[in-house]
């Protein structure tokens, strides 16, 4: 074969007479031609973030005690500095929640050499808590059985720290209040139940919890916590339920999910329909890991059992209802 016709990709061995081996037709591999990792469009993560800055912010300013009434020109019209305070110390409150419980799994995924993408922010127009949370992208056959494992567990416990302290902080600033008739109640989780009683006493009947915006944001960073861990398909429960007890965990996971259901249906509560119906639809088979074999030890599965216990503490089934 002439010199000018010859593929370039291929060594001058591959084209002398004798006899030829794959290592010899196979080029070695350059890492310079190592396909990129996926680009992260920073602006998209920007946008979301601020959107979501912005709807929990609303939330925060409906549920103030100084909310304006009347249609959304009067609204902004009649807006009032009491109510924007409420608003940006709720959206802050809940955004450093969300921030860390995303970060915590970003950086464990970083450390493992598994690629994950930025956070995505979910904005929820509709002033009920102003977000449908957040999530990253990650592919969980990339990391063994142990990285599975830390980057699942690593979400939840990353947001329970500001949730506790902000839990914490924004109680002592709370109160009892009578319920009205037609006012929306908040479920209330026996973690905030015991706290709460513990600060301020037994709740007297007929009352519910003032929530201080600080404190609602951590009601609901433990509701959005609690979801997360449930054992079902590839939510954070769900990865550390397969890392502890890996093919088996499917059996436990349809339980859960089988459960879920019918409790829901059982007890009325609508709530909950919409996103058990998106958790059927994802399934709850988790993928493999590239290596299920790898070890974690006992230190590891104590954690996972404990962190799946704290469902018992802070999840509510009915987060919000009507007052009769």
């Amino acid at each position: 074969m002439d010199a000018e016709n010859r593929n370039p990709l291929l060594p001058p061995s591959a084209f002398e007479p004798r006899g030829v081996s794959l290592v010899d037709v196979i080029p070695e591999f350059d890492v310079d031609y190592l396909p990129p990792p996926p680009v992260r469009h920073l602006w998209r993560h920007v946008l979301l973030f601020l959107a979501t800055c912005a709807t929990t912010f609303i939330a925060g300013v409906y549920y103030s005690d100084y909310r304006p009434d009347g249609a959304w020109v009067a609204f902004l019209r009649e807006l009032s500095w009491p109510a924007i305070k409420d608003g940006l110390m709720y959206s802050a409150a809940l955004m450093a929640i969300l921030f860390c419980h995303e970060m915590g799994h970003f950086v464990q995924a970083c450390r493992y050499g598994v690629y994950a993408s930025l956070p995505y922010f979910i904005p929820n127009p509709v002033p009920v808590i102003g977000t449908f949370g957040a999530v990253i992208r990650m592919d969980p056959q990339c990391g063994n059985r142990k990285a599975i494992f830390d980057i699942g567990i690593s979400g939840p416990l990353a947001g329970l720290l500001p949730t506790f302290a902000l839990l914490f902080v924004g109680l002592s600033w709370s109160h009892y209040k009578e319920i009205k008739t037609h006012e929306i109640v908040l479920g209330t989780p026996p973690l905030v139940e015991y706290v709460f009683s513990w600060m301020h006493g037994p709740m007297p009947a007929n009352n519910t919890i003032d929530y201080h915006p600080v404190a609602f944001a951590a009601w609901v960073g433990l509701l959005i916590t609690s979801i997360n861990l449930m054992p079902i398909g590839q939510l954070d429960g769900g990865h550390i339920l397969y890392a502890m007890f890996r093919k088996q965990a499917h059996v436990a996971s349809m339980a859960v999910l089988v459960l879920a259901i019918t409790a829901s249906i059982v007890l009325m509560i609508p709530d909950w329909w919409f996103m058990l119906g998106v958790i059927t639809f994802l399934g709850t088979r988790h993928p493999p890991t590239t290596d299920d074999s790898v070890p974690l030890g006992k230190g590891r599965f104590a954690l996972g059992m404990l962190t799946l216990a704290f469902l018992l503490l802070g999840f509510t089934p009915r987060p919000m209802g009507i007052a009769p």
